[in-house]
């Protein structure tokens, strides 16, 4: 029998600090004579409340949990957490129904970076600073999951990275809290580097603290409709560009580079892998920019850099709507949105390495097709890949697929364009953004959509944003059988 005391202890323990989080944008909104405030105390009370609640009834002196206790528990504080972030939303002068409120929400602590409100330009700014905050601790809580969780729970061919985040043979942080207690640190001193760049860059404070928590977490949530096109400055699309870019690279790597192994980076083929892959797809939209539609070379270079990263890692920015930009674009956009960043990253999609994966299990089997009686290992990171990857790997790319047509299929059965139930499932279940089309394009938003496709949407982006099998066990009468 499943044992949820743990589950709840910790779940209550989460809602009691996010309800100290809330008190923050109240402050902000009570700062600025806003009554918006009030919606953040009420709701950060009911929050905290049920939290105390929770963790008081719940109450564990050790925390030990099974591999089903960390599947739920993964799961369910995900899913509640959002619950209780959609209530300001819901109760702010936005007027939002709950609905739109709670899509908002889960957009927000996935990271995905999709909208419904219109008129971002002039709303609270307490709002504003809470959608933020959601993506920066969506953002640092998908990387601690990563480094944690995922490996123990072998999800998607994650436990490859076990050995890399919980080797008792690294010298400086042995264990796995030491080592994500030192990327949270690695997380806040790149944020406060950030507010400074994007500062000097020539935001205001409030706008810089605002994009540096969208930025580093790649969620993609902004101040302003027109995204970062509403600035319309070089430098600040410099510093997006490279935050963005660091978003996508693993923070173990990073924290390893900072311990003072100069190369952690550079020798790691994903991370090899990920930087070609960037480089390839920006140049080739950038020459396409240049040479069929008329751009400047620099400021073709620019836009394309920009936009495709920011779709590539799931950070959903835009300074241009790139759905016009040509026959070439469309769909070099739209395959860019299953690829993400690095595992361990704040990025999502199908994540670099299970495309390493597949390859080099794909080029061992030609090989056996050449040399039948030959002896042939697939490698990853010069290391030989266990069979048990692959098959994960190979399972997680067919759930994949099959979500993201079931998802396209279901919003298209709403009445969606072809366009926008193709787009809009994929910006879901991949976690960007903004989808193609007129309607859920860089230069519209989900607003319109009905009910039930936001509904539909948001669970996508929990699917996705949790690596499927997370979510998909809960659904599994063995699984709650033992």
């Amino acid at each position: 029998m499943l044992h949820f005391q743990p589950i709840l202890y910790v779940v209550g323990l989460l809602l009691a600090i996010m309800a100290v989080g809330m008190c923050v944008p109240a402050a902000v909104d009570l700062y600025f004579g806003n009554r918006g405030w009030q919606a953040f105390a009420t709701s950060a009370g009911l929050t905290l409340f049920i939290g105390i609640g929770l963790a008081l009834t719940n109450h564990a002196p050790q925390i030990r949990l099974t591999i089903r206790q960390a599947f739920v528990l993964t799961t369910l504080s995900w899913f509640v957490l959002t619950i209780f972030a959609a209530l300001p939303l819901s109760f702010s002068e936005l007027n939002l129904s709950y609905t739109d409120a709670f899509f908002e929400a889960m957009s927000g602590v996935t990271t995905t970076g999709s909208t419904v409100i219109i008129g971002l330009d002039t709303a609270p700014p307490g709002v504003l600073l809470w959608r933020s905050m959601l993506q920066w601790l969506g953002g640092v809580g998908i990387v601690v999951m990563a480094i944690g969780v995922m490996p123990m729970l072998k999800v998607g061919g994650m436990q490859l990275f076990r050995t890399e985040s919980s080797e008792k043979s690294e010298k400086a942080m042995p264990r796995v809290t030491q080592i994500v207690t030192a990327i949270v640190v690695i997380y806040l001193v790149l944020s406060a580097i950030w507010v400074v760049l994007y500062w000097a860059a020539g935001m205001g404070i409030f706008d810089a603290v605002i994009h540096t928590m969208t930025t580093l977490a790649t969620g993609g949530f902004s101040s302003y409709d027109n995204s970062l096109a509403h600035f319309d400055n070089w430098r600040i699309d410099l510093v997006t560009t490279c935050g963005m870019f660091i978003g996508g690279l693993p923070f173990v790597l990073i924290l390893k580079t900072a311990q003072g192994e100069k190369a952690a980076l550079f020798r790691d083929s994903q991370v090899q892998a990920y930087v070609a892959v960037v480089v390839g797809l920006v140049l080739a939209c950038a020459a396409f920019l240049w040479l069929r539609n008329g751009v400047e070379p620099v400021l073709a270079l620019r836009h394309a850099s920009f936009n495709l990263i920011s779709v590539m890692t799931g950070t959903g920015y835009a300074t241009s709507d790139f759905y016009r930009w040509g026959s070439f674009a469309v769909p070099l956009f739209f395959f860019a949105m299953f690829i993400g960043g690095c595992a361990g990253s704040t990025t999502c999609g199908m994540k670099i390495f299970r495309f390493q994966v597949l390859y080099a299990a794909a080029r061992t089997q030609i090989r056996h097709l050449f040399h039948p009686h030959g002896v042939f290992i697939p490698y990853y990171n010069h290391r030989p890949i266990p069979p048990d990857v692959i098959e994960s790997v190979l399972s997680f790319f067919f759930v994949f697929i099959l979500c993201f047509a079931l998802l396209a299929i279901g919003l298209g059965m709403l009445g969606l364009d072809y366009l926008t139930a193709i787009s809009g499932a994929a910006t879901a279940i991949c976690n960007v953004g903004p989808g193609l089309g007129e309607i859920i394009g860089p230069a519209g938003n989900f607003s319109t959509l009905p009910d039930a496709a936001k509904w539909m949407l948001s669970a996508g982006m929990l699917l996705g944003r949790l690596e499927l099998f997370t979510v998909i066990v809960m659904f599994s009468r063995t699984f709650w059988r033992g």
